[in-house]
């Protein structure tokens, strides 16, 4: 390897070490030095050009490993990475804001003409169903554009949702069946796994599952911060025009909310694209916050329930509060992995994520009793059957999970096992979506 293409390599690492600004140019330049100086000595003890730059990279670690050293060392400049610069990639600045806002503009006007369709035609119910469609596509279309993803891999992304878009709008639905209304809750699960597969497949090398699990956390972390500041703006833009129409307020929530709703989707994902290890800096501290809350709470929930029983009082109602509890568990394990360094001993907050995953499990346990007993008296209806299939999932997931997880206490298994079992077993909840919204409505009768 000559010195230019070497010369090449240690331009490009130093970019990738810079980009999300974590690392500043003087900060740049020291650790280029440090590199400099290792390719030297490993040239000196007889190694090849190309051979010395990789083992210098290597000795002075993984870039965003280095980058989020930086940034927790200079906490300082946290913050001031929340206000976006360009940086020296020409690719970056000009193309990808102006074709983020191009998607926001259209994922935003997809939502007015769904709010539109749904208030002034007979297709409301359709359209509410449907909803997913207007969105998340769009999203998926987005990181297709700008990783500029081959035709014959947009196809295979375009093939399922084109399906599933025919499937779901040429079932016969009751209006307002059980069927119909499990398909409106299914339907973005499975177009978020398309979008995880867009996200993905065109990025580039070594991108892995666990990496869009960072995404999807960060993803949703900006998008509260975007609702929370629109919902401010609306309100006090309804609240500055109501002296002079009344009706400022309802067309605010009817046509700006949705519309402000849809662009989000997609200025969020931008967000995390180009300010990476800013809020991924924040996950330890949040999952640090919020984890021990949930161990808690699910520790006295499965202690209240198994002492007194779960009852016959335990209604669809609750059992999706219940559900959505145990998937917020799994997505708070989920995104603490996502921000543990691998190679770290077991320690305090292992435990506390070990704790509760247990208490999800034996609370899963019990609703699951419940639940088939519900079945052998009442009879198998749509509901019922989504439901059973979900804790089933769950508590397959949940159990693994607990004895990884007290196998990384006692040391004799690694974080890094635990993680591949985790986004290994992610895919299984899509699928078992798919079979939500195709499957299942034929198989009732659509009721």
């Amino acid at each position: 390897m000559s010195t230019a293409v070497v010369e090449d390599d240690i331009a490009a690492w130093r970019s990738a070490v810079t980009t999300g600004g974590a690392v500043t140019s003087a900060d740049a330049d020291e650790l280029e030095s440090h590199l400099r100086d290792q390719i030297g000595e490993l040239r000196a003890a007889g190694l090849a050009a190309d051979e010395a730059f990789l083992v210098a990279v290597k000795r002075l670690g993984r870039v965003d490993v280095l980058t989020a050293a930086f940034a927790r060392e200079h906490s300082d400049r946290l913050w001031k990475q929340l206000v976006l610069t360009h940086t020296a990639d020409a690719a970056t600045p000009a193309r990808l804001p102006v074709r983020m806002g191009a998607f926001a503009v259209v994922a935003a006007v997809l939502l007015d003409a769904a709010q539109a369709l749904a208030r002034f035609t007979p297709a409301g119910e359709v359209v509410l169903r449907d909803l997913g469609f207007f969105v998340l596509p769009v999203l998926a279309a987005y990181f297709v554009a700008v990783r500029w993803t081959p035709w014959r891999r947009v196809a295979l992304l375009a093939a399922p949702v084109v399906v599933v878009a025919v499937a779901v709008t040429l079932y016969p639905f009751r209006p307002g069946g059980d069927t119909e209304l499990l398909v409106a809750a299914h339907l973005p699960v499975l177009l978020w796994f398309v979008v995880g597969a867009a996200y993905l497949v065109g990025a580039a090398r070594g991108l892995r599952r666990m990496d869009f699990v960072r995404f999807s956390g960060e993803w949703a972390i900006y998008l509260v911060l975007i609702g929370l500041g629109g919902g401010v703006l609306v309100g006090l833009t309804g609240l500055v025009l109501a002296p002079i129409t009344s009706s400022a307020p309802d067309a605010l929530s009817t046509w700006v909310i949705p519309a402000g709703a849809g662009g989000a989707v997609i200025v969020a994902a931008w967000l995390v694209e180009a300010k990476k290890n800013v809020i991924e800096n924040l996950a330890p501290v949040l999952t640090a916050i919020f984890t021990p809350l949930f161990a808690a709470m699910l520790l006295v929930a499965a202690a209240v329930y198994a002492a007194f029983g779960v009852g016959r009082d335990f209604d669809r109602d609750l059992l999706i509060v219940f559900d959505v509890l145990l998937l917020v568990v799994l997505a708070l394990v989920l995104y603490g992995l996502s921000a543990r360094d691998p190679l770290r001993p077991a320690g305090a907050m292992d435990a506390v994520r070990t704790t509760a995953v247990v208490a999800a499990l034996l609370l899963d346990l019990l609703v699951l009793g419940s639940m088939l007993a519900r079945i052998g008296e009442l009879g198998l209806t749509p509901n019922r059957v989504a439901a059973l299939g979900l804790n089933l999932l769950l508590v397959v997931d949940l159990a693994v999970t607990a004895w990884l997880s007290i196998r990384l206490l006692a040391g004799r298994s690694t974080a890094d096992r635990l993680e591949r079992w985790q986004t290994a077993y992610l895919p299984v909840f899509g699928a078992w979506a798919a079979v939500v919204v195709l499957v299942l409505p034929p198989a009732f009768g659509f009721a």
